[in-house]
């Protein structure tokens, strides 16, 4: 067993920690591969650790403080940020607020890590390998039971909504892994690194991720040990909204042309021969309903609004009505077939607070909108649940699985994908 003693060097230490790791978790080690890690003496500009998604650092005071299990924790830390990509997912949650989003990533991912590696695995197949205590969190880290099952958004909706609530300011937060303070994380995000990576840096990550996933899972398949659930469960196929959604247009919306034998066709007559005449039926409107709350970021809206524009291209409807809605429509957008590039670039207005679906189904009664269908897009936090249809709708749920609409077409989208 690869030992790491306190009497190295932070820059000795991490690496170290890194193949031992790597040794232990032969499945994570594509994952651990991924980016450049740097030590840093300079205490103000790291005092924990940090990690844009690809690269991290680690102040070497902090790291000096460390057992060697936390050490590990630490790192293993780290590349679950990396792993589950969050700082290019959730930007629109830092937009919204940073500390929140911080603490809402570290919530997730430190049960998952906990649940695999910590006190909670004892049903893990591998335990014996790793032995009580092998890996732990460094003081201070956010983890509460109630997350458990939890995505990084839903986490920080509820964040949110408790310290809006909470007449100091201070939400409950959580119970730390250890430590007195809950809203206290033991690292720190650099968001501003992650946005500047390019388009190109953000597709090479996300495939070198991808590619150390399948990896890991087929050497733990191989190895009998070593594996993490975490990844098999990144590695379950996944519908792809896209798909989804150019079907349910297609399905409800797209034009037919079909023949009747009313008119026939002249062209033949002379010849005695009776063909049926092409009827080209018109689609008339679709309608795309749009959740205004701060979960539905601009990256993911003007994603989505292109792929409606895609379809719309081939099906060829009449107008396309965008409703921005919260507890009530706060804007109608109307485009005809020749204005739809204009449609991709429809910009969501703030929210208003609350978010009740109904008001989209009463507004469309009340104006006389008669669509052929209707496209929801919504974190699915509901108010006063799905409301009452006459027409088809798809319901786009972003990144909250838990939602499960009893009415229409359902499926559901990650940031991560748009």
């Amino acid at each position: 067993m690869l030992s790491i003693g306190k009497q190295l060097t932070p820059e000795q230490r991490v690496p170290k920690t890194i193949v031992a790791l790597m040794s232990k978790i032969p499945a994570l080690a594509g994952v651990l591969m991924i980016g450049d890690r740097v030590v840093e003496h300079d205490n103000a500009k790291v005092p924990t650790a940090c990690t844009n998604g690809r690269d991290e650092w680690y102040g070497a005071e902090f790291v000096d403080g460390l057992t060697d299990a936390e050490l590990r924790g630490l790192v293993l830390h780290e590349n679950y940020h990396k792993l589950y990509r969050h700082l290019t997912t959730w930007q629109h949650l830092n937009a919204i607020d940073h500390d929140l989003a911080n603490r809402a990533m570290d919530y997730v991912i430190n049960i998952k890590i906990m649940d695999e590696y910590g006190a909670g695995s004892a049903d893990h197949p591998n335990n014996a390998v790793f032995g009580d205590g092998w890996i732990k969190l460094p003081e201070g880290g956010c983890y509460d039971e109630k997350y458990r099952g939890w995505d990084t958004a839903q986490v920080f909706w509820d964040l949110h909504d408790n310290e809006s609530q909470d007449e100091d300011g201070r939400g409950p937060g959580g119970t730390p892994v250890t430590g007195d303070d809950p809203n206290q994380g033991f690292d720190s995000h650099d968001w501003e690194g992650a946005t500047e990576m390019d388009a190109e840096e953000i597709r090479d990550l996300a495939r070198d991720i991808d590619e150390a996933v399948r990896q890991g899972v087929l050497i733990a398949g191989k190895m009998g040990s070593g594996g993490d659930r975490n990844l098999e469960e990144l590695m379950q196929p996944q519908i792809d909204w896209r798909e989804t959604l150019r079907e349910f247009i297609h399905t409800t919306c797209a034009g037919s042309d079909y023949s009747t034998w009313k008119r026939p066709n002249r062209r033949y007559i002379g010849a005695n021969i009776y063909m049926p005449s092409g009827i080209s039926e018109q689609v008339d409107e679709l309608v795309v309903a749009i959740d205004t709350s701060g979960s539905i970021g601009s990256v993911a809206l003007s994603a989505f609004l292109t792929e409606v524009k895609s379809v719309c291209d081939t099906v060829k409807p009449n107008k396309v009505r965008v409703l921005y809605w919260d507890t009530k429509v706060c804007r109608d957008e109307a485009y005809e077939m020749h204005e739809l590039d204009d449609l991709v670039k429809s910009t969501k207005p703030a929210g208003g607070g609350g978010t009740c679906v109904e008001c989209v189904t009463e507004y469309m009664q009340e104006q006389g909108i008669k669509p052929q269908a209707c496209i929801v897009l919504t974190d699915g936090d509901l108010y006063r649940g799905w409301g009452t249809w006459n027409t088809p709708v798809l319901w786009c749920i972003l990144d909250n699985d838990s939602k499960k609409p009893d009415v229409g077409t359902t499926v559901h989208i990650k940031s991560r994908e748009m």
